[in-house]
């Protein structure tokens, strides 16, 4: 596959949306929560009361072995199968379409690793109502990343998804190409520089007997080949987690955004100071996610002033000859600590407004 230069992204302190949204309607969504937020990055919003919009679900359509069943239903169930009739040659036919389309990148836009609109209905919404935007500088985009999809999908003898080489090789390379896939579309449809995030909630299982096996290097190496697919269409790369995990291992990999917990989580983090700094002096950015979504009581009392302080609070512990504070700030995205699609629809609107005020603040006082 072609590699195309990444374009250099001014983060600049924008405040930035993780994902997911309390709300039915994706254009709703948009017009008057995300606009309202994020104007500068908009993102497409993932709406977890659609069924088909639950993590697990909604990038596996085209993935030849990964079954669902009974979405609809409170019996919905998805699960790995190699045996059946019928796999091998599904396969055969997934591998030659990913053969392709490495060849060729355009070929995405009509393949089967585009991403339906009834998977993503906030993708299609997003680009419908690109007319409304006031002078956006990037859009966002996000998939399930591979180590949470292989660690939550299981075959019939409960056997995890990452431990079947077969199945592993497929949901790799086919989230890689419906990241591509998205970075492209984006980019077809507005023309404005596009940021992916692979979301990664199950690094944060890291190091506990359920995953004793699994190398680091082969999650890295996993991760990177999903970066490498959205290089390839001249998008930059992130991956969120939302808890502790080992942050080594992604302050060495290929993205170019590190999304993290810092509201609960910044004290883990910065122990690997050093790695901090290399990662930055690399241009790389930080989705600082100072916002808390994940405790009503703690949301609710949060105020503007007082995360302001805290980011300056943290910010400092990685100031250095030529590193400032403003510096800083200019490898910074402002983001809440998660998508906020299960929380109350007045508290997720508070995190919203925190983000961008917060966001507001800090740009202000720092002149990026």
């Amino acid at each position: 596959m072609t590699i195309i230069q990444r374009p250099v992204f001014p983060a600049n302190g924008l405040p930035l949306l993780i994902g997911s949204l309390p709300v039915n309607d994706p254009l709703l969504a948009i017009k008057d929560w995300i606009l309202t937020a994020t104007p500068q990055i908009p993102i497409w919003p993932q709406l977890p009361a659609n069924p088909y919009e639950h993590m697990l679900h909604q990038f596996a359509e085209g993935l030849p072995g990964v079954v669902e069943e009974a979405i609809e239903t409170a019996d919905s169930r998805i699960f790995y199968d190699t045996e059946s009739d019928g796999f091998e040659e599904a396969q055969l036919a997934f591998y030659e379409e990913y053969l392709q389309i490495t060849e060729d990148p355009a070929l995405l836009l009509s393949s089967r690793f585009v991403v339906s609109r009834q998977r993503a209905q906030g993708i299609y919404t997003l680009t419908d109502a690109a007319g409304d935007f006031i002078s956006p500088t990037a859009l966002k985009g996000q998939i399930t990343g591979p180590f949470t999809m292989l660690t939550g999908v299981h075959d019939k003898d409960d056997r995890l998804g990452y431990y079947n080489p077969a199945i592993r090789d497929i949901v790799v390379k086919g989230l890689a190409m419906k990241a591509a896939w998205q970075a492209l579309f984006l980019q077809k449809q507005s023309q404005l520089p596009v940021l992916i995030f692979i979301d990664e909630p199950a690094l944060a299982g890291l190091g506990s007997s359920a995953f004793i096996s699994i190398a680091a290097d082969d999650i890295r190496a996993d991760i990177n080949e999903v970066s490498t697919a959205i290089h390839s269409v001249g998008a930059l790369a992130g991956v969120h987690v939302c808890a502790n995990t080992e942050w080594d291992l992604l302050l060495s990999s290929e993205i170019d955004i590190l999304s993290f917990d810092a509201y609960g989580y910044f004290d883990r983090l910065i122990l690997l100071k050093e790695q901090l700094h290399a990662y930055l002096d690399q241009g790389r950015i930080l989705a600082w996610g100072i916002v808390p979504t994940s405790d009503h009581e703690i949301i609710a009392q949060e105020s503007c002033d007082r995360l302001v302080s805290l980011w300056e609070e943290q910010a400092r512990q990685l100031v250095r000859p030529g590193r400032t504070l403003a510096s800083i700030l200019g490898q910074t995205l402002i983001t809440p600590s998660c998508g906020t699609g299960s929380l109350p629809p007045v508290l997720a609107r508070k995190v919203l407004d925190l983000t961008r005020d917060v966001s507001k603040i800090l740009k202000a006082k720092y002149q990026v």
